[in-house]
């Protein structure tokens, strides 16, 4: 056999193996009525700050821990702070002193007035008598007079220490909120994703220390062409498929639908050719499931997404939901018997639920 033929059958059988393998390894095609796209499995992410410049004191979680709505996860340096919050409280006591000075003058003041007015009217009733000169009684009026307006000031300083005591706690109240605000907790419970920040370190304000995924909050985008996401109501029931566990098809909905086209990402593959624009459509989980499946949420699972654009269309036999064992490693229809422990079993979907 010469050379030629030989190269001749090599090809051939190596064309009729890629034609097989495709026909043997493409998916089969989604029934009328529905559509889907791959995505990755996402959790809203939000950032844990610094709200005022400073250094890093202690960072208290690693990444992959939970953390619980309120849980302190780092602390930054007050030490400055600190000495500034004893400096307004100082200043708050010695305001009072000076307080409790200007009250006293108030009563001596208040009881030389007292007997400037008395001297004053039995000045004016001798007048009428003769025994004493209208001079002597101007006089001992301008006295009083001169008693009123000391007395007068002395409320004044009064009030003026009384605003500098409500000024240094108004110094002492932002100093110690500053203080509290240095003490880092998180919004919500989460999963650290990203430890961004290590102690010693010096952060401007809005510094950001942990990246933190919501784990009530999961959800995958897909792309879909306007020719289905024309026809695809909001709430409408969908599908995840997951490629780490391909045989459990995970009940979402519909949560959102894009009003912009654009054109789909480099790091999604479409039918579709590159060109065409689509809309992303967002596939959020049920909150109310996420914790009983909280262990197995990782952000960045690549998967399927599917949706249901025609109401009246039944879900096909590999996309119905199936209860998940325990056991993710146990094939579709397995009892779950060896890691029963390991998750507690979804409850059963309310009446209206996406089912």
């Amino acid at each position: 056999m010469s050379r030629q033929v030989i190269i001749i059958i090599a090809v051939i059988v190596l064309v009729a193996g890629g034609v097989g393998a495709y026909f043997l390894l493409r998916k089969p095609p989604l029934p009328p009525g529905f559509a889907g796209g791959n995505g990755r499995l996402e959790a809203k992410e939000i950032y844990i700050s610094t709200k005022y410049p400073g250094r890093i004191q202690d960072v208290l979680v690693d990444e992959g821990d939970t953390v619980e709505a309120g849980q302190t996860v780092a602390r930054m340096d007050t030490a400055a702070l600190q000495a500034q919050l004893r400096e307004a409280q100082a200043q708050i006591r010695q305001a009072q002193d000076s307080r409790d000075v200007a009250l006293a003058q108030v009563r001596v003041k208040q009881a030389n007035y007292d007997y400037a007015a008395r001297d004053a009217a039995r000045s004016q009733e001798l007048v009428g008598k003769g025994a004493v000169s209208q001079q002597e009684a101007d006089l001992d009026n301008a006295k009083k007079l001169a008693a009123r307006a000391e007395l007068d000031s002395a409320h004044v300083s009064v009030v003026q220490t009384a605003s500098a005591i409500d000024a240094a706690k108004a110094t002492a109240d932002r100093l110690q909120a500053e203080i509290n605000d240095a003490t880092l907790v998180s919004p919500i419970r989460a999963r650290v994703e990203t430890r961004l920040s290590e102690p010693g370190e010096v952060l401007p304000a809005g510094g950001r220390v942990f990246a933190v995924n919501d784990l009530s909050d999961v959800y995958m985008y897909v792309y879909l062409p306007s020719d289905v996401t024309g026809k695809l109501p909001l709430g409408s029931e969908a599908r995840i498929v997951l490629d780490a566990a391909p045989q459990y098809p995970i009940r979402t909905f519909v949560s959102f639908v894009s009003p912009v086209a654009q054109f789909t990402p480099k790091t999604v593959e479409t039918a579709e050719e590159r060109h065409n624009l689509t809309f992303r459509v967002k596939l959020q989980l049920d909150k109310n499931r996420l914790r009983e499946w909280e262990p197995l949420v990782k952000v960045g699972l690549p998967g399927m997404g599917y949706v249901r654009w025609n109401t009246a269309a039944t879900w096909p036999t590999k996309l119905a939901w199936k209860q998940p064992p325990a056991n993710l490693w146990e094939p579709a229809g397995g009892t779950g018997q060896a890691a029963a422990a390991t998750l507690p079993a979804a409850p059963a979907p309310a009446a209206n639920s996406v089912r």
